[in-house]
């Protein structure tokens, strides 16, 4: 991976009309104003602003309060650090058993307009008739928003979206594994106990980074304020730092391996899962095998290099010089001279800015292109729509942070190579008993592969995951969901994971 960042994505990376609940009970066009706060940029940040909406279902009218906010958050002095926003949407007469999901995005630096856009809301951006033209993306109802069985909480940590710490001192204390977890289990805290959402079931979503942050924010939920998760569900997570871009080992490679099948069976337009699974047991076999012992020598070595070049589509030479890791060379390799591949969706290529250089120094062509609108859209979208109206720029990726981020508290040093959620799925599993994990992936994410969370789901004691841990692959990428069926069928399975299909 060439990017640190990991969104929405990279991150663990959607709404509608304005009829405005005010304090005293009555209701009237325009958002809801109090006094403005003092000077600094906490004055850029808008008061709170409550509208009541409709979301058409498939199933019928579900009437809705949206609610665009913000929750402070205080040091041991009594300062205010930062202040949080949030987009809420409440399903009236919903019920005091109607789940309550939280979500965010990864990057770390990752905002959650991601999935506020591209997934759960009751708004969704569509990037033209070819799926990746954001120069004039559009923004239409979301018949598979998730309102339709859950009420939504989408929060942008600190230094993502709207939410900012009081300076550079104060942003300090929220830029690490374990100072974002503790962060953002109170703004969890605060908005279940503001607005009375006690025995509401409680899920995280989390993309990406977000799906590892959620489980750190899962156990500090528990042992910091109280409050048991009735499951997670990680979309295109990062679980394992030791299997990210580790294109030197073994093991990793081999989990990857079936993520670039998959893109080049997308490519020859050859895709079927039962195609896969044979790339699935080649990788887990004689290509783990091969990569982990001596190289090939011989009529073994021209059979071996031969398959690994036709299942991902890179030239035999390539791959022979590679030794068969297959890792550093994909991105330039896979598509055809002159084109080069996301590792977001190793299906999709486009034409190589740099091809005299041999390896990528390409933008990402998805983080860094058409997905970038989601930004622009959701600003428009909170003004227009939510009537929250701010000055300040809308951060959606905050390259900053991710640069920032502390891996390993205090010791010092980039260490997400050894940050772990394992433990933290095992514990959770372990002593809350009804406890459930969904993980969704793409097929040709390349950059946080399906097979690494196979691996760690297989490794998982069978008393713990039984019944209670799902895997559920789809058509695309790292942002599968930007495609319409992959889109549709996930929301689908997440109901049934939230047992609501009857509701």
């Amino acid at each position: 991976m060439r990017r640190t960042i990991i969104t929405s994505f990279i991150i663990v990376t959607n709404l509608f009309g304005s009829v405005v609940a005010q304090e005293s009970g009555e209701r009237e066009r325009g958002p809801r104003t109090e006094q403005s706060e003092a000077s600094g940029i906490f004055s850029l940040i808008p008061t709170d602003s409550t509208t009541e909406h409709v979301f058409k279902s498939p199933a019928g009218d579900v009437p809705y309060t949206a609610t665009a906010g913000r929750l402070d958050l205080f040091g041991q002095d009594g300062k205010r650090t930062a202040k949080v926003f949030y987009a809420a949407y409440s399903a009236k007469n919903g019920g005091a058993d109607r789940p309550l999901t939280f979500a965010f995005n990864g990057g770390p630096g990752a905002a959650s307009a991601y999935l506020h856009l591209g997934l759960v809301g009751p708004k969704i951006l569509e990037f033209g008739t070819s799926g990746d033209d954001g120069t004039r993306p559009v923004l239409q109802d979301n018949p598979q928003s998730w309102l339709a069985f859950t009420d939504l909480v989408l929060i942008d940590p600190v230094g993502t979206g709207w939410s900012r710490a009081a300076n550079d001192d104060a942003a300090k204390g929220f830029y690490g594994v374990r100072q974002d977890a503790e962060s953002l289990a109170k703004v969890i805290s605060l908005y279940v106990q503001k607005n009375n959402r006690l025995q509401s079931p409680k899920y995280l979503l989390g993309e990406s980074y977000g799906g590892f942050r959620a489980a750190k924010v899962a156990l500090a939920l528990k042992n910091t304020q109280g409050i048991l998760p009735a499951g997670i569900i990680m979309l295109s997570p990062l679980i394992e730092g030791k299997f990210l871009a580790n294109s030197d080992d073994p093991l990793s490679a081999a989990l990857q391996f079936p993520s670039l099948a998959a893109a080049e069976l997308e490519r020859r337009q050859d895709f079927t899962a039962e195609k896969l699974s044979e790339a699935e047991r080649f990788a887990m076999t004689d290509y783990l095998v091969a990569l982990a012992g001596a190289p090939p020598h011989g009529p073994d070595a021209d059979a071996f290099y031969e398959r690994v070049s036709t299942w991902t589509g890179i030239p035999r030479e390539a791959v022979e010089r590679a030794r068969g890791f297959v890792g550093d060379i994909y991105a330039k390799q896979m598509a055809g001279a002159g084109k080069v591949v996301s590792p977001y969706d190793a299906a999709y290529a486009v034409p190589d800015a740099y091809p005299e250089d041999p390896y990528t120094r390409n933008d990402d062509p998805i983080l860094e292109g058409y997905t970038r609108a989601y930004g622009a859209a959701f600003n428009s979208y909170a003004r227009n729509e939510l009537g929250f109206a701010s000055e300040m720029t809308y951060s959606l990726l905050n390259e900053d942070i991710n640069r920032r981020w502390e891996w390993n508290g205090s010791r010092g040093g980039d260490s997400r190579a050894l940050a772990s959620a394992s433990t933290d799925i095992r514990d959770l599993l372990s002593v809350i008993p009804s406890f459930k994990l969904m993980i969704a992936h793409g097929y040709s994410d390349a950059l946080t592969p399906y097979g690494a969370s196979r691996y760690v789901l297989d490794h998982l004691p069978p008393e713990l995951s039984k019944g209670r841990v799902d895997l559920k692959v789809y058509r695309g990428g790292h942002m599968f969901y930007t495609k319409a069926d992959s889109r549709r069928s996930f929301a689908a399975d997440v109901r049934r994971f939230y047992g609501t299909e009857d509701r």
